[in-house]
């Protein structure tokens, strides 16, 4: 994947010969035919930076609704600068219309508040920047609270003591808050016993106090704060408070006791506090637990009525909550609280949900089904059921699961068994699925393959396998074998007859013949016994090119359109990728990679590794060759075959990383060991590498590119050989040999005795 790039260039001790045309071409080579992108740049002594003013006051105050227009102008700046408008969290309101250098908004609210800027840019220096903030004028949540004389431990106001009324509102900007008093409709002004104070600096902003002194019956009334913007355009908020004989402090009881509520999960219920007084104030709901949050996620949740409802209820809501009087619309007194027990039913948890379970006829089967958790546990009951037949049921004592056993002496024992547990709330139930069918086959990849035929166009393939857990269930009497070339639609079947039952890691073994070259097919073998057909397994076949067993040899100079059946590592980072001279685009990076072909070919083609960005330091790319298949000169032993392995390769560049070569055995596990190494520069030339190999088994060969620290690290190959018989001439393995690996003087031998040969004879034996 690309990324973003800048490219930056600066130009020192500028000279009148440096104003011309500059142009910066982006370049992607070789990736998937992507354009150059060009971007030209005119220099000229009057080239400058960007430079912006705002025909707008800082900050901007509006009232909702109001249209607002926002100007931004440029001052200087060559080329003429291109203006935005941006906002410093969000994006721009979808109503706004933005039109260069001016930004509408219509119809404001308070969400469209905010910083804007205004950004102007034309590739020279930094872009210039200029903000404004929007004001939107608001009033919000208007609340009050009755103090009682605080020189008395008595929550009810009395005659001849005092009474203080506050009144709150939320005003944006805070600074045009007014606030206004009425008694019975008709104006206060502040006196002697009537004092009012519009800013109260021992509480939060946006706060008066009305202190009644000395309370007189004829004082007794309806009290309203009305809260106001100056210059209007936003409507008022008002609180009536009565403050009379019959204003008395609130009082909190739980209805009719209930102070528990049970309900089921997934029900919505409702936990109600009753609250008595006058004014009745805001009911406060909270967990018990402090540290609990509430079922909307916050920690406090308000109620005008007394009453939580909660939508869905889970059983993660189970315990105490706490309602309590708040100071809001009411006495401002110590708060009143009492609590409700929520009780939450959920049918029972077991395991396991589903299990399968393969039994042959003459078995026995014990099925268990584990109660995980369950509310309320004290009546728990379990019924077991094949298909709709019921089977037992019961009541759980002391344990926490049931268990039955099923002898499987006839068909009808097969099929779903379900164990349903049930409590109060609902049922939880496990199913055993039970059944006579083969566990599916399991394909061993590793063997020597393809067989080579004579005919130059078909090929034939040695398929092997291993039985899954072929004494779980009855014997396998044959497989169904499917095959089909890749991406076809029709499958062609076959039936492979088995003697006798199979042994647990038995190989077996089916010859596919007159398969098509080079073409790959899709293999499908089903296990078949008096049950029927089993479980599947399915896997793609391909064809490798050989040694050739006349001339036991192998060339590959990457000139056709299969590479020779060299294939890329699917998990590395990047891809080796084909490239010849001619082909190459003219914008490659410079100072690295090969200019001709090994053979000196302008034309022909080798396999080299793209270092350019976006790749980074250490990253991978790396080259599988086809499998080749060694001759067997004794089935329980190793070949002592010797192979010459040759390839050139062209490591030019100040950045060049590593060149790593790898033999991989196969074997019932790969085994891979590096066999050859060089790192750095090594100038602009190809060099040709001989290393022996002494194989015993089928093997490939992997070319490993690992990207050095920068652009300039180009790593190609090519005229890769093998022949059979050792080198005239060989190099020296950079690396040391692990073990297992034997270096005499400056041939590398392998010597490995792998037990899959052995059991590979005896399964042509079958």
């Amino acid at each position: 994947m690309y990324t973003g790039e800048t490219k930056i260039l600066k130009l020192k001790n500028l000279r009148p010969q440096d104003y011309a045309n500059y142009s910066c071409i982006a370049s992607v080579r070789s990736v998937c035919n992507i354009p150059d992108k060009m971007v030209s740049f005119k220099l000229t002594n009057r080239t400058a930076s960007p430079s912006i003013k705002l025909l707008v006051e800082d900050p901007i105050v509006v009232n909702p609704g109001e249209t607002i227009t926002l100007v931004c102008v440029t001052t200087g700046g060559e080329p003429a600068p291109s203006l935005t408008w941006v906002r410093s969290v969000g994006n721009l309101p979808e109503k706004a219309v933005l039109n260069s250098g001016t930004l509408t908004i219509p119809s404001i609210n308070s969400e469209d508040a905010g910083t804007y800027s205004c950004v102007a840019n034309n590739n020279v220096g930094n872009p210039a920047k200029k903000s404004t903030s929007i004001i939107v004028r608001a009033l919000k949540k208007g609340r009050y609270w009755i103090t009682p004389d605080p020189y008395h431990k008595d929550d009810n106001i009395q005659i001849g003591r005092e009474v203080k009324i506050s009144c709150q509102v939320e005003a944006i900007p805070s600074e045009e808050l007014t606030f206004s008093w009425f008694k019975n409709g008709r104006p206060l002004r502040s006196s002697e016993r009537m004092v009012i104070t519009q800013t109260d600096p021992d509480v939060s902003p946006g706060t008066t106090n009305l202190d009644i002194i000395d309370l007189k019956f004829t004082d007794f009334g309806t009290y309203t704060c009305v809260a106001s913007l100056k210059g209007g355009g936003v409507p008022d908020i008002s609180n009536d408070v009565n403050i009379s004989s019959s204003t008395v402090p609130p009082n909190l009881t739980v209805p009719n006791g209930k102070n528990e509520m049970v309900a089921r999960e997934g029900d919505t219920i409702e936990l109600q506090c009753q609250v008595s007084g006058k004014p009745k104030p805001i009911i406060m709901w909270s967990r018990f637990d402090k540290e609990v949050p509430m079922p909307d996620g916050s920690m406090q949740m308000e109620s005008y009525d007394g009453i939580l409802r909660i939508v869905n209820v889970s059983r993660e809501m189970t315990g105490r909550y706490r309602c309590q009087t708040s100071q809001y619309n009411g006495f401002n007194v110590k708060p009143r609280e009492t609590t409700v027990e929520l009780i939450v039913q959920y049918p029972p948890a077991v395991e396991p949900s589903f299990q399968e379970i393969r039994q042959g006829l003459g078995t026995t089967v014990t099925m268990r089904c584990r109660v995980l958790r369950a509310f309320p546990t004290r009546v728990l009951m379990y019924e077991w059921r094949l298909g709709s037949k019921l089977l037992e049921k019961g009541q759980f004592d002391s344990q926490d699961y049931t268990e039955l056993t099923v002898n499987i002496h006839a068909r009808e024992n097969y099929g779903t068994y379900n164990c349903s547990i049930i409590n109060e709330a609902g049922s939880g139930r496990c199913s055993f699925l039970v059944t006579g069918k083969a566990y599916p086959p399991e394909f061993y990849y590793d063997t020597y393959n393809p067989l080579w035929q004579s005919k130059a166009s078909v090929y034939s393939y040695s398929l092997q396998w291993t039985q899954m857990n072929p004494d779980a269930v009855d014997r396998i009497l044959a497989y169904r074998l499917g095959l089909k070339q890749a991406g076809q639609q029709r499958w062609w079947e076959t039936e492979i007859s088995v003697d006798g039952p199979i042994k647990k890691g038995e190989l077996i073994t089916n010859n596919l013949t007159k398969l098509v070259k080079p073409e790959p097919y899709e293999i499908r073998l089903t296990p078949i016994n008096r049950f029927g057909e089993g479980d599947s397994a399915i896997r793609i076949i391909k064809y490798s090119a050989p040694i050739n067993p006349h001339l036991r040899e192998f060339h590959c100079g990457f000139e056709d359109g299969n590479m020779c059946l060299f294939t890329q590592d699917e998990t590395d980072i990047f891809d080796w990728t084909k490239q010849s001279a001619s082909t190459r685009d003219t914008r490659y990076t410079p100072n690295t990679g090969p200019t001709t072909d090994a053979g000196g070919s302008k034309q022909g083609f080798y396999m080299y590794i793209e270092t350019s960005r976006p790749r980074l330091e250490g990253e991978k790319a790396r080259l599988f060759s086809p499998v080749f298949n060694i001759a067997q000169k004794n089935p329980y032993g190793s070949s002592n075959t010797a192979y010459c392995f040759s390839f050139f390769y062209h490591m030019y560049g100040r950045h060049i990383g590593s060149l790593n070569i790898f033999l991989r055995l196969k074997g019932q596990t790969s085994t891979e060991i590096e066999i050859w190494s060089a790192s750095g520069n090594k100038g602009e030339q190809w060099h040709q590498a001989r290393i022996n190999i002494h194989p015993t088994a089928s093997f490939q060969i992997i070319f490993e590119g690992v990207r050095g620290p920068g652009i300039e690290g180009d790593i190609a190959i090519d005229d890769v050989s093998i022949i059979e018989g050792e080198c005239t001439k060989v190099d020296q393995p950079v690396t040391s040999p692990p073990s297992g690996v034997k270096v005499s003087g400056t041939i590398l031998h392998i010597w490995l005795y792998p037990v899959f040969l052995f059991l590979s004879f005896l399964s042509h034996q079958r």
